[in-house]
């Protein structure tokens, strides 16, 4: 009996890795059976039209080997040819664009980084290819290149972020913006991380604002609470701290309960920089909350 009993409890303990809420404070629905609480499902963006880019035509168009004379007669002069194919009256098919195509063109022309866009409101093969690297980096489902709501929404946030607005010490400083619900690092007046995308506390768990500094530090921490791990878990003010998520950060329509969720490669860089004593400056308010 206790051998069936471990075994269940491994298989649990598994499922709730593999799910994953992004929680800290205690939750007042919960029903303390040690299961976890269904995630509401994350809306992506809505894609019209194909999604791959297409593919060039990069042939030579070098001839073969010139026909025996003898063994293959000319053509007839009467022989019709293939009908030639008319070039794409926009030069460019395959992409979809956004409604928020011109918007997001110049956002991303601000932050650079994602390659050549033109600011012109029409999408190009350049313009999508910057857009879905902006995507990819940043967690943006579908990854197609169109410039909707959530590509709009993120790259908004991160242009307008102003890193000099986070009071950060000499040494290394963590801001969180919570206004902005964007994460960077500094030291001594430098950014050491650039500004990335997170989740803060949802309603009635808000992130409080604060000068606070790292406590703890755990490469898998596991939450009591809510019964699930929060990987590269560095605490900074009671409960909360800054953890990696495996939820979709995206979802405006949910949050953490009082935590600093992040994307797997920004949550990794921030533990590489972090150490215990590290400095944490949380400013601004989360909207709705």
């Amino acid at each position: 009996m206790k051998h069936v009993r471990f075994t269940a409890r491994v298989v649990t303990l598994a499922a709730v890795v593999l799910v994953g809420v992004g929680a800290c404070a205690f939750d007042p629905q919960s029903d303390r059976t040690g299961a976890a609480a269904p995630v509401p499902v994350a809306e992506t963006e809505r894609v019209s039209g194909a999604s791959a880019l297409p593919t060039p035509d990069q042939s030579t168009g070098s001839p073969s080997a010139e026909p025996s004379r003898t063994a293959t007669p000319k053509p007839s002069r009467t022989t019709p040819s293939a009908p030639a194919t008319k070039p794409s009256p926009t030069g460019f098919t395959g992409c979809p664009q956004g409604e928020h195509q011109r918007a997001v063109e110049a956002y991303l022309a601000r932050l650079g980084g994602f390659g050549p866009v033109t600011v012109d409101g029409k999408q190009s093969a350049a313009d999508c290819a910057a857009i879905k690297k902006f995507q990819r980096r940043y967690g943006i489902s579908p990854a197609a290149g169109r410039a909707g709501a959530t590509t709009y929404n993120v790259a908004k946030r991160l242009a307008s972020t102003d890193v000099h607005r986070c009071k950060a010490g000499s040494g290394l400083t963590f801001c969180v913006d919570l206004t902005r619900q964007t994460v960077w690092a500094m030291r001594g007046g430098k950014v050491v991380m650039g500004p990335t995308v997170t989740r803060t506390g949802m309603s009635g768990y808000a992130t409080p604002s604060g000068t606070y500094q790292v406590a703890n530090r755990n490469l898998k921490e596991w939450s009591n609470p809510y019964d699930v791990w929060l990987p590269y878990w560095q605490r900074f003010n009671g409960g909360i701290g800054f953890h990696e998520t495996t939820t979709y950060l995206h979802d405006g329509s949910i949050g953490s309960h009082g935590c600093v969720n992040l994307l797997h490669r920004d949550a990794v860089r921030l533990w590489e920089l972090g150490s215990i004593g590290t400095r944490v400056v949380v400013f601004g308010r989360r909207p709705g909350t």
